[in-house]
């Protein structure tokens, strides 16, 4: 909107009216202006201050969550290896135990892959339409084989109906023409597949296809699919996966090539992995820590005494989250002989609040007998609840989860930051119309000068013109 307020001077008065009204418009203003500007600048920081801390307390419980993963424990007490990786590979959770194993893996569990008859032909030929069906484990897979179909398609068809279900086809060319060969991803024995339902494609998975296989000839490639046999420390054990999950309390072992040659799986105390996991935790809480101490920490002068205060500063929610996460590191867990942190060697620097790992009494408290265990159940606890991670995350969930106290905190700032904006809009108003108001009045007061002078010069004029008359007689 255009200023109602004229430059210049006024024509009647001589006044400069536009200074004037200026003057006025803004003492009137300006008491209100500084508070809205200041309570916006303070609102806007504090809205930021909330989004910096729900993203710190976003990040910790990510790492807690990361940390206390059931198929990949980062605090196991004990680490498996194997001391051929190119044989067999091995992982071990929390129920693992320190021990020592002999493996000897006899063969691989293979799937089942099958060949039709060649087509002489090519990728072209013709396929007559129908449904062609898929078996394999007792399930049958039917794949619809529209008009006009050639061997192509045919196997397009497949891939696109059976994605997800582990079975997929191609075609194979050679001297005698082109085959549709099926595959599968699903191991052990009784997965053959066997393909039934359109002339041409009738294939028996349990009869072999021969190394140098006729035109006419089809059935599995490379043997019947079987399972996965291995001996540990003399016991023999199968597996329908090269995945042996079970056979050694808290191993898995993933089958990587047969060989005649025993592979050592040694089970022992994960002191490096625990000390790599402690640090995550560490790193995770100081970061949260830090972030509140930006938040709540004022500037200070040169003497050392606070000058302005942060958008945090005085405020009981960052006190309450920090005395809330500190009780749960110096409260008792269920560690057995590992009952507080401090024990580990972590401790709390007295000026920052952030944690620090010793590494000499790490050490030593790592060469206790059992120590391992320890520090895995004081983490993972005995349970879902009494677990440090677990009762970490269970202290801040109340002020990250959605609808909690930080998004409450949130939307009662935001209705602060609307009404300011309500303020901000009256006051602009209010200036307009007074502005326009003064404007006017003084406006009027110019123009009643400039007729009062007008007035006052033809009565001046007049007497003037008198005087001269009686002084030519």
């Amino acid at each position: 909107m255009a200023s109602p307020i004229l430059p210049g001077s006024g024509l009647g008065s001589g006044l400069d009216i536009g200074a004037i009204v200026t003057a006025l418009v803004n003492s009137d203003k300006s008491a209100k202006q500084t508070l809205i500007t200041n309570q916006t600048t303070i609102n806007t920081a504090k809205i930021s201050a909330t989004g910096s801390l729900k993203s710190a307390l976003a990040a910790f419980q990510t790492a807690m969550t990361n940390l206390g993963k059931k198929d990949a424990p980062a605090f196991s007490g004990f680490t498996a290896t194997s001391s051929v990786p190119a044989t067999l590979t091995v992982t071990s959770d929390n129920t693992a135990v320190n021990g020592s194993y002999s493996v000897v893996v006899n063969n691989l569990a293979t799937s089942s892959k099958v060949a039709s008859a060649a087509f002489a032909g090519g990728a072209t030929s013709a396929i007559p339409t129908g449904t062609l069906k898929i078996s394999q484990n007792g399930i049958d897979y039917p794949v619809t084989i529209a008009s006009g179909a050639t061997l192509q398609s045919t196997r397009d068809a497949i891939n696109s109906t059976l994605q997800g279900k582990g079975i997929s086809a191609n075609i194979v060319t050679d001297s005698n023409g082109s085959r549709l060969v099926i595959g599968s991803t699903v191991t052990g024995a009784g997965s053959d597949l066997k393909v039934s339902g359109i002339a041409g494609l009738e294939i028996d998975g349990s009869t072999s296809l021969g190394t140098t296989p006729a035109a006419g000839a089809s059935g599995n490639i490379g043997g019947l699919a079987k399972d996965a046999l291995v001996t540990i420390d003399g016991l023999s054990i199968t597996s329908k996966s090269n995945t042996i999950t079970g056979a050694v309390g808290g191993l898995n072992m993933t089958l990587v090539a047969a060989s005649a040659t025993p592979v050592t799986v040694t089970v022992g105390t994960n002191t490096d992995g625990l000390k790599t996991s402690l640090q995550t935790f560490v790193d995770a809480y100081n970061t949260v820590i830090n972030t509140l101490t930006t938040l709540t920490k004022p500037s200070l002068d040169d003497e050392g005494n606070p000058t302005i205060g942060a958008a945090m500063t005085g405020d009981s929610l960052p006190r309450n989250l920090i005395t809330a996460v500190r009780n749960e590191l110096v409260a008792p867990g269920a560690g057995g002989q590992l009952s507080v942190l401090s024990q580990l060697g972590i401790q709390t620097d007295q000026k920052t609040g952030t944690l620090t790992i010793d590494a000499t009494k790490y050490a030593k408290a790592m060469a206790t007998p059992g120590m391992s265990s320890s520090v895995q159940t004081l983490f993972s606890g005995t349970d879902t609840k009494n677990g440090l991670l677990a009762r970490m995350s269970a202290a801040i969930t109340p002020y990250s989860q959605t609808g909690g106290i930080l998004d409450q905190r949130n939307t009662s700032l935001s209705k602060v930051q609307k009404d300011l904006s309500t303020q901000q809009t009256a006051l602009d108003l209010r200036v307009t119309n007074l502005t326009a108001s003064l404007t006017a009045k003084y406006n009027a007061m110019d123009l009643l000068v400039g007729q009062m002078k007008a007035t006052a010069s033809n009565i001046t004029g007049f007497f003037a013109s008198l005087n001269a008359q009686q002084s030519a007689k």
